[in-house]
């Protein structure tokens, strides 16, 4: 199942969920750096579009700072105004101190379901609220997936490079009031480093970086190394079973 974008931007990522009442489709967060221009404009457009969950924040780099919390915090209100489920998505690589303190301020709101994508922010979630398990967490078998829904997750989204046949078969010993969320559509986050990609790619150093990644809004052409450009095919929709 695919979701064609109703703007001018590719969608970042869409995840659709499927549950005993209906599919549901979900937005997930940008994993690009756009301007706070280019991104109230893409979240106004995703008001109108026919997606149930929205996932709202920085997964990828915490120098990008386009927008403050209060700002994302904004466009939660206003999709939530126009009928859409925000969940408030985390770092997948906490690195400063910094870092947590901004991921504490996340996980201590109390309007809005939390994605986890690193362990520390499931730290702080545990006891909270319930939160959603992000693809970030290593979560690969029905152990781990009971331990996440024990410490209060209520959703989980498998790892990108996990098989159907592994999800079928997590599907079938999930906790029974787990939600399951799959990419179905864009662009697959692959990986992340501390080393930045883009600054390793332009041969300068992750703390120059001048966030250039800005300059590539839908992200950079990977070549093999045979110099042969490496075709992604759009599939991240999250798709719970």
């Amino acid at each position: 199942m695919g979701l064609a974008p109703q703007a001018t931007l590719s969608l970042p990522g869409v995840n659709s969920r499927v549950s005993e009442q209906k599919m549901k489709i979900s937005l997930g967060p940008i994993h690009y750096h756009w301007s706070k221009e280019t991104i109230e404009q893409f979240y106004q457009s995703a008001a109108t579009w026919p997606v149930d969950i929205v996932y709202l924040g920085e997964t990828v780099c915490a120098k990008r700072r386009a927008l403050s919390r209060a700002d994302w915090l904004n466009i939660a209100a206003r999709l939530t105004d126009a009928g859409k489920e925000v969940v408030l998505s985390t770092l997948a690589l906490p690195e400063a101190n910094s870092d947590l303190l901004q991921l504490e301020k996340i996980c201590a709101n109390t309007n809005y379901l939390v994605e986890a994508n690193d362990m520390s922010a499931v730290h702080l979630l545990t006891g909270r609220i319930p939160f959603v398990a992000g693809p970030h967490i290593n979560c690969y078998n029905n152990n781990t997936l009971s331990f996440l829904a024990e410490l209060g997750a209520v959703r989980w989204v498998p790892p990108v490079e996990l098989s159907a046949t592994t999800i079928g078969t997590l599907q079938t010993m999930r906790p029974a009031a787990m939600e399951t969320e799959v990419f179905a559509y864009g662009y697959l986050p692959l990986s992340f480093s501390a080393r930045c990609f883009t600054a390793r790619a332009d041969n300068i150093g992750k703390d120059a970086c001048e966030q250039r990644c800005m300059r590539d809004p839908e992200g950079r052409p990977l070549f093999t190394q045979e110099h042969e450009r490496y075709e992604w095919h759009p599939a991240p929709i999250r798709r719970s079973m």
